[in-house]
C-alpha cells in the first residue's frame, strides 16, 4: 500500500482489524539530512552532507537514525491509521545505516488491539535490497472518528518533493529528436545546454554563429563538437534570421536561443515578411519545477507581451493551456490572476479576468478549466480559498497562471526562481514552430528541461493530443 495521491483518509480504532498492513517508500536526499539537522540541532558531521543541496551523489553521509524511525511516524499518521493517531510509545532496534541516494520500503502491521483506542504495530525500515535496518513496536492511540484531509490542505514541507522535469524528460525521450537550430551558443553554457540535449537524445542540434567564439566556448567546456553542423555567422541578427530560414527549408523544427538577446531572436521570428507567424499571437510560458507542487506551474506571459490586450491575453490563454496539456495535465485548472478575486471596476485586469472566464464557459477559450478574477493566494492555495468562501473550480488548485501584463509575470516568474528556488524552462507558443527561450543566466538543466517542452508540444501539435497523464507518469 502506498501513501494516497488524492489526500489522507483515516481508519478509525473499530475499523482496524490484525494484520493490516502499510507503507511507503522515501529516497533519502541531501535536503531531508539538512532539514533533519536544522530541525533537530544534531550537527553530527557523519549525518550532514558536504556537497551542495542539490547534489545527491554524496553516498558516504550517512541517515541519522533517529530520522529513520521518524519515517515510520509518516505512515502512522497519513496512513495507517491516520489523520488523528497519536502515539503513546515507540522502540527501535538499528540493524544498519542508510546514505543519500539509497531507497527506503517504510511499512508498518497491526499486530494487537488492545483497549480502546490503543493498538499495537510491529513496525520497520528495509532497503532496496530487502535488508531490515530499523525495527520495533509502536503503540499509538488509534483515532475514533473518520477524518478526510485533502492534498492542497497540508503544508508543503509535508508533502512529497516532485522533480516534474525529470518525468517531462522522460517522456520526451521517447520521441524523434527534433532538428533544432541553436543561435549564437557562444558561450560555455548555452552550448553545453545544447550538446546535453543531443546527448539526451531530445534534439539534432545545428548550431549558427561565430564559428570562433563557438570553438572557444567548447574547448572552455570540454566539449567535442566535430560532428556537429555548424554554420558560421558572427552577426546574431543575421544568425537568428539564418534560423527562421532553415524552419522555411524545413530542415529545423525548433529553434533554441543561445547566448544574444531575445529581442535580436524574437525580431525575425515575428517579421510579416519570412518570419514565422502564425494566426494566433506569439507568447511566452515559464514553466517552473516547483519541489512542494504535485505538478508543474505555467506562468504566462512573463517575456514577451507586455501589456496585452484582451484578444491578445486570449491567445496567451490558449498557447499555455495547449502547452500544459501537451505535457500530460488531462484538463487544465487556469487562474486569470488580478490583485483581487472579485470584479472591481477600478481594477481593469478584474474586468478582464471576468471576461476571459466567461468566453472560457462559451467555449472561445477550450480544452481546460478557466475563472478568473483570482489573487495569487487563493489561486495555488486550498486554505486561502475557504477563508475567503470562493466557489470556483479552480481557487486553490490553478496549474496555469495567467498574469495581467509582463512586469506582474516577470516578477512572479523570478521570485519563484531565485527566493523559492523553483527551477525554470521556457517555451515561447504561437510560432510555426516551438522556441526554446531560457535566460542566459538558466543552467543547462533548464535547457533540457525546454527542449523537452518543445519535443512534447511539438508532438502534441501534430497528433492533438498527449500521449501520455502527468499524474501517472512516473508510475
Amino acid at each position: 500500500m502506498n501513501a494516497p495521491v488524492n489526500g489522507l483518509k483515516n481508519r478509525t480504532w473499530s475499523e482496524l482489524s490484525i494484520g493490516d498492513t502499510a507503507s511507503i517508500e522515501k529516497r533519502v536526499t541531501s535536503r531531508d539530512l539538512f532539514l533533519f539537522a536544522h530541525a533537530s540541532g544534531n550537527l553530527n558531521p557523519l549525518n550532514i552532507p558536504h556537497l551542495d543541496v542539490q547534489n545527491e551523489s554524496s553516498t558516504s553521509v550517512v541517515a541519522p537514525s533517529m530520522w529513520i524511525g521518524s519515517l515510520i511516524s509518516s505512515v502512522l499518521g497519513n496512513i495507517l491509521p491516520g489523520p488523528g493517531t497519536l502515539y503513546r510509545s515507540q522502540d527501535f532496534d538499528f540493524k544498519g545505516r542508510a546514505h543519500v541516494g539509497d531507497v527506503l520500503q517504510i511499512s508498518v502491521t497491526l499486530s494487537k488491539k488492545l483497549e480502546c483506542p490503543e493498538v499495537v504495530f510491529d513496525t520497520s525500515v528495509k532497503n532496496a535490497q530487502g535488508v531490515c535496518i530499523a525495527s520495533g513496536k509502536a503503540i499509538v492511540d488509534a483515532p475514533l472518528e473518520n477524518v478526510f484531509l485533502s492534498p492542497n490542505e497540508l503544508p508543503g514541507l509535508l508533502m512529497d518533493e516532485h522533480d516534474h522535469f525529470d518525468r517531462l524528460i522522460k517522456e520526451a525521450k521517447k520521441l524523434q529528436p527534433m532538428p533544432t537550430a541553436v543561435v549564437c551558443p557562444d558561450d560555455a553554457t548555452s552550448l553545453a545546454g545544447a550538446i546535453l540535449a543531443k546527448t539526451e537524445g531530445l534534439i539534432v542540434p545545428i548550431l549558427i554563429g561565430s564559428r570562433l567564439q563557438i570553438d572557444k566556448a567548447a574547448k572552455e567546456a570540454k566539449l567535442d563538437i566535430s560532428n556537429i553542423e555548424l554554420i558560421d555567422i558572427t552577426d546574431h541578427k543575421l544568425a537568428a534570421a539564418k534560423a527562421v530560414e532553415l524552419v522555411h527549408q524545413q530542415r529545423a523544427t525548433a529553434i533554441m536561443k543561445g547566448n544574444l538577446h531575445s529581442d535580436e531572436l524574437l525580431s525575425q521570428v515575428v517579421k510579416k515578411d519570412g518570419g514565422l507567424r502564425t494566426l494566433r499571437r506569439i507568447s511566452h510560458v515559464f514553466v517552473l519545477n516547483v519541489a512542494t507542487l504535485d505538478q508543474p506551474l505555467f506562468i504566462t506571459d512573463a517575456a514577451i507581451n507586455i501589456a496585452p490586450d484582451l484578444a491578445t491575453k486570449v491567445d496567451i490563454i490558449q498557447n499555455a493551456i495547449d502547452l500544459a496539456r501537451a505535457c500530460g495535465i488531462v484538463l487544465p485548472y487556469v487562474a486569470i490572476l488580478s490583485a483581487v478575486e472579485t470584479v472591481s471596476f477600478n481594477i481593469p485586469s478584474s474586468m478582464d479576468a471576468a471576461i476571459l472566464a466567461k468566453m472560457a464557459d462559451r467555449g472561445q477559450i477550450s480544452g481546460a478549466l478557466v475563472d478568473g478574477p483570482l489573487a495569487m493566494d487563493n489561486a495555488i492555495d486550498m486554505g486561502a480559498a475557504k477563508t475567503k468562501h470562493l466557489i470556483s473550480p479552480v481557487a486553490g488548485k490553478a496549474q496555469v497562471l495567467v498574469v495581467p501584463n509582463l512586469e506582474a509575470g516577470n516578477m512572479l516568474a523570478k521570485q519563484l526562481t531565485f527566493i523559492s528556488h523553483a527551477q525554470p524552462a521556457g517555451l515561447v507558443l504561437g510560432a510555426q514552430v516551438p522556441i526554446m527561450l531560457t535566460s542566459r543566466a538558466d543552467n543547462e538543466r533548464a535547457r533540457l528541461a525546454s527542449c523537452a517542452l518543445a519535443q512534447l508540444y511539438h508532438a502534441f501539435l501534430i497528433n492533438g493530443y498527449s500521449t501520455f497523464n502527468l499524474s501517472t507518469a512516473s508510475e
